[in-house]
């Protein structure tokens, strides 16, 4: 099992998976070429090597030919592209019963425009099969039409992934304007990291400025106070 993946600035200490990234989230956020793949396919590869089934929803929509041939080289790697038909939800049925690691091309457009409507994409991804037994990872991109546009039913969805699924889920984002709203970052500094006093344990601007397979690196700790988790942070190189 591929445990180490990085090295951390302020010591000679490694980075390295352990089992609680099976049943904590994960949020990274960099920019493009950065390495946020990269860093989302290791975490990929331990969750499978641990025996646990992956959806990974890509919203840039892309065609196969467009996906990083990083995962194209198992046969772990089954895609599919979502749509609103009987056809796609019977082969996705098919492929959560035979357990098997999906790469979803999913466009964002899907998401329902009007308040308290929940689309079909929110409804497919709380399948209560995937969250029993998935793991998920989420690739948005930068600046898409009808995403954030369309924030109540993201919110409908996340919330409903973080609170009823089994195990944990990795968000992956561009750190664009977005993120720097007091109440998005709070919520997901609630999300990801854990809770927390304030919404400010990240900074997308100091994120801006990191060198490829660079991460700022926080994670909650065990040890509980009175109140909270202490959040723990550093600076990680990841290995290529």
């Amino acid at each position: 099992m591929k445990r180490k993946i990085g090295k951390f600035k302020s010591s000679i200490a490694t980075l390295e998976l352990q089992d609680r990234v099976l049943r904590e989230n994960t949020l990274i956020l960099a920019e493009p070429g950065s390495g946020k793949t990269h860093l989302a396919n290791k975490i990929r590869e331990f969750v499978i090597d641990s025996g646990i089934p992956t959806l990974y929803l890509d919203f840039s929509d892309p065609t196969p030919d467009q996906v990083e041939e990083k995962f194209k080289t198992s046969s772990d790697f089954h895609y599919m592209r979502f749509d609103e038909s009987d056809e796609l939800n019977a082969a996705l049925d098919a492929a959560i019963a035979a357990r098997q690691n999906i790469y979803m091309a999913v466009s964002p457009t899907f998401f329902a425009s009007k308040r308290d409507i929940k689309s079909k994409l929110s409804q497919m991804m709380q399948k209560r099969e995937l969250m029993d037994n998935y793991y998920y990872i989420m690739q948005e991109i930068a600046s898409l039409e009808g995403f954030y546009t369309k924030f109540e039913d993201f919110i409908f969805y996340i919330f409903d992934l973080v609170n009823l699924k089994k195990f944990g889920l990795t968000f992956l984002a561009q750190p664009h304007e977005m993120f720097e709203n007091p109440r998005i970052k709070l919520l997901f500094s609630f999300l990801f990291v854990g809770r927390c006093t304030n919404a400010y344990y990240y900074n997308t601007t100091v994120l801006r400025s990191m060198e490829p397979n660079t991460f700022l690196y926080q994670h909650r700790v065990d040890n509980r106070s009175l109140l909270f988790n202490n959040i723990q942070s550093d600076i990680v190189f990841i290995d290529e």
